[in-house]
């Protein structure tokens, strides 16, 4: 999930429409509701209601995550064509990791200690119960989440034994970001939009095919999911490297949004993958028009709100508000999400982001 802020910099006009402008859009806004849109969509699982509203085998969440896999193919593909490769992985790191280290100590020792005093009354035995807290900071440190329970906890839920359904996606981000950087060393890459359009048509196929490559790799559900995700993400790639002649166009918005809905609705198994850069390209032309309030234009807190979201619902949940029913428990969740997305953005996020600028 990026929140890359683009340096305005001299570049031809596209033949078609405009170029984004990095100052005059609204991607904050838009990341901010599809990660509350991710929220939403996990609130039927937290207080047991089933999968929620689904559209074509993908619940809301889902289509949340390929909007922000778009945008970010987009926004990290000129970051990437337009640094050396350690600035670029530098920035990188300083935006998925300090953030996603601090959401895993304090879901270790806060949220989980006051999960377990209310199961069991006492915090005997907390730091050596399997899974126990230091080590469920340690076994997820890389971004691949092989540890959901802290010290057995949460317990007693109608979702038990999770913390954070949300951060697997952020391992899948991270490999997007070294695909797109050795991308990056290729020279033709940089001539010709051809080789990532390739790289995104190969994605597709890959994924369409899923099904007979599933005995090959063991079933292996890191290959499936990378398959699943990874179109997204090169769907706005793709737009990027076509923006120098494809700008954000006031016909082609919607059309877009028109072709994606069509080849979701009608291409089976894989009309999402295979939209993904109308997806990306839709949603860059209503950042365009839609009003973003200045408040969220200068403070992305879509990260913060989309690690953190979770762990919040669990905690509500383990205090008996999945009683609640779906529509209450979603706006508590977001309530107590929010302050913790902007603590997130203001001591952690920005600064980090800050310091990593100013070091390449």
């Amino acid at each position: 999930m990026s929140t890359l802020t683009l340096k305005p910099k001299a570049v031809p006009a596209p033949r078609l429409g405009r170029a984004l402008d990095p100052r005059g859009n609204s991607l904050n806004l838009i990341r901010l509701v599809l990660a509350l849109a991710v929220l939403f969509a996990h609130s039927w699982h937290i207080v047991g209601a089933g999968n929620g509203p689904t559209f074509k085998g993908e619940n809301l969440g889902g289509w949340a995550v390929a909007g922000f896999f778009g945008i970010s193919g987009y926004l990290i593909t000129a970051s990437r064509f337009s640094n050396r490769i350690g600035p670029y992985l530098v920035h990188r790191v300083a935006r998925i990791f300090p953030a996603f280290i601090v959401c895993l100590v304090v879901m270790a020792f806060v949220f989980a200690p006051i999960a377990y005093l209310v199961q069991r009354g006492n915090l005997a035995g907390f730091m050596s119960t399997a899974t126990t807290p230091l080590n469920s900071v340690f076994a997820n440190l890389s971004l691949r989440i092989v540890s959901y329970d802290i010290a057995g906890t949460p317990a007693g839920v109608p979702y038990p034994g999770a913390w954070n359904g949300s951060l697997w996606t952020l391992y899948f981000e991270f490999m997007c970001y070294l695909l797109v950087a050795f991308l990056g060393f290729l020279p033709i890459v940089k001539k010709t939009p051809w080789p990532v359009i390739a790289a995104f048509g190969l994605s597709v196929v890959l994924w369409a095919n899923i099904g007979m490559l599933k005995p090959y790799m063991q079933s292996n559900l890191d290959f499936e999911l990378a398959a699943r995700l990874i179109p997204y993400f090169l769907g706005g790639a793709v737009v990027q490297v076509l923006s120098s002649r494809l700008g954000i166009h006031r016909v082609a918005g919607p059309v877009a949004v028109v072709i994606a809905a069509a080849l979701i609705l009608w291409v089976p198994g894989f009309g999402g993958q295979l939209a993904a850069p109308f997806i990306a390209y839709g949603l860059l032309w209503i950042s365009t028009w839609l009003p973003q309030p200045a408040l969220v234009a200068k403070n992305d807190i879509s990260y913060g709100a989309y690690i953190y979201a979770f762990p919040v619902q669990q905690l509500l949940a383990v205090f008996g508000a999945y009683h609640w029913g779906v529509w209450w428990f979603t706006i508590a969740a977001t309530v107590c999400t929010v302050p913790l997305a902007a603590a997130s953005w203001l001591f952690i996020e920005r600064p980090v982001m800050r310091r990593a600028r100013k070091s390449v």
